[in-house]
């Protein structure tokens, strides 16, 4: 980074230096076809998931490469232009929101797998490829990019980076952090950076591991090295049917206190139950309680054993009935259907906001009643559906987006899940990141000298913050008051 670049100053909505000057150097720099300008055309970027906030860009651009990517970020910092980098806007906290107006700078253009190398077991990416491309550029060689977000359909390689994102096979593979090897990043000031590479461990600080997990604020993630993990050798697929989810959250801490570490161990209450069979029609017993889906991989020999340890425990638990997947399609049907469950919900209600909490996992049927506690004080519905095995939850509280007392209901009800989840000994979130929705609410979790640390961090790569401004920090507002500040000022 050049130490002598001049900080630019955050700027308001609309930047004081997007006009027509300036968008007819974006048109060159990325080609007229992807330079998107006007309410129709920009729109349909006021928000990522997360929908309750909304905020629209003056500009978005589609560069096809980091050169392109580089001139953009240059040009935005010269005139004090905010900046936004996006992905597939597939994420669940507001990061990739436009708060300030200014250049929303999206990556789906770049989506081209670089290269292949078998022999060291690495794969490179642009940031726009799609997370489960990369797994389907080698499964013919029985290899696997192992991280896996249910919107492995639709998400990007750069968004999974930007928010160290996770998945129903991390519970034994790991994170997005442990697979990632070398990042190409456009630092604030336009300048491109290399960060790692191919080689297991690099010398010096661990620059990588720091920009994992970054959410877009320190620059853009433009490509991606990536470790490469042979496919399991044999796997077996089953799924335990409860009355309650206390006695399928109890087989969960059974399972891992025996000593064995599923590939995923997933649960779904009644209501995820309830949806998801009306959408795939799988055969899910729609009188249950819960259902655990329960996925063992590794080696031929044992594994069967293994499998029979599981079914064990799962009738110490009260199991009343326990099914193993026969075939791959229906193996690949079960996981459809836990994948897009967040889809299905929309059968539910018209809105739903997915939470983000974590507890230890020992503590599962004591966070679930709480949380069926305090939906219901607030006259809310809640769908579970999560990744059981690390104890990361995912309420989904469902709700009327046009109601005003049910949006504060729910932002409410959500503050009220998360501090139950610190309370417990566990975090604000796993995965989905602070971004907007939770900047107001982290000194919950963190303390003054934490956020300042943080902050200070951020000023190293990002002095001025034109790179994704607002996310993260708090406003002085706790997570409601925020919102709803929000939400109000957009309708005036």
């Amino acid at each position: 980074m050049s130490s002598s670049a001049v900080a630019p100053s955050p700027v308001p909505h609309g930047g004081r230096g997007v006009d027509s000057t300036f968008i007819h150097e974006l048109r060159r720099i990325c080609g007229t076809d992807h330079v998107l300008t006007g309410h129709d055309e920009t729109h349909v970027y006021d928000c990522d998931a997360f929908t309750l906030e909304k905020s629209a860009p003056d500009v978005v651009v589609l560069p096809g490469n980091t050169e392109e990517v580089a001139a953009v970020v240059r040009m935005c910092h010269e005139r004090g232009v905010p900046f936004v980098g996006r992905g597939a806007g597939t994420g669940l906290s507001g990061g990739a929101l436009a708060l300030s107006g200014g250049v929303i700078i999206a990556l789906t253009r770049m989506k081209r797998i670089i290269e292949v190398d078998l022999r060291n077991r690495r794969i490179t990416a642009q940031a726009g490829a799609v997370n489960i491309s990369l797994s389907r550029a080698v499964a013919a060689d029985r290899y696997q990019y192992a991280p896996d977000p249910s919107s492995q359909m639709a998400c990007t390689i750069g968004g999974n980076v930007a928010e160290n994102s996770g998945g129903p096979h991390t519970l034994k593979y790991g994170v997005t952090v442990n697979h990632v090897l070398g990042l190409t990043v456009v630092l604030p000031n336009g300048e491109v950076l290399k960060l790692g590479g191919k080689e297991e461990d690099s010398a010096g600080y661990d620059l990588v591991g720091l920009f994992v997990g970054h959410e877009g604020t320190f620059g853009i993630v433009t490509e991606v090295v990536a470790r490469l993990v042979r496919l399991p050798q044999t796997v077996r697929t089953m799924l335990g049917v409860f009355e309650t989810v206390e006695d399928a959250t109890n087989t969960v801490s059974g399972i891992i206190a025996a000593g064995i570490v599923p590939a995923a161990l997933e649960m779904m209450d009644a209501l995820i139950i309830q949806a998801v069979e009306a959408a795939f029609g799988f055969g899910f017993p729609l009188d249950a309680g819960a259902c655990l889906i329960i996925e063992l991989d590794g080696l031929e020999a044992g594994i069967d054993a293994q499998a029979e340890q599981v079914r064990e425990i799962c009738r110490t638990h009260r199991a009343r009935e326990i099914r193993t997947a026969h075939s791959d399609a229906e193996r690949d049907l079960l996981w459809k259907a836990r994948k897009r469950a967040f889809g299905a919900v929309g059968r539910l209600a018209p809105s739903n906001i997915t939470q983000d909490g974590v507890i230890p996992r020992t503590r599962l049927p004591e966070m679930l009643r709480t949380i069926g506690e305090i939906v219901s004080r607030h006259g809310l519905k809640c769908a579970n559906v999560f990744h059981a095995g690390d104890g990361n939850l995912h309420p989904l509280l469902l709700f009327d987006e046009r109601d005003p007392a049910q949006v504060k209901g729910v932002i409410a009800a959500s503050e009220e899940i998360l501090r139950a989840c610190v309370a417990m000994g566990g975090s604000i979130t796993g995965e989905h990141g602070i971004g907007i929705e939770k900047s107001g609410f982290v000194t919950c979790q963190f303390t003054e000298v934490d956020l300042d640390v943080m902050k200070r961090l951020r000023e190293v790569f990002n002095p001025g913050e034109l790179c994704n401004p607002g996310k993260l920090f708090p406003t002085g507002k706790g997570c409601l008051e925020t919102t709803m500040h929000r939400r109000k000022s957009v309708a005036l």
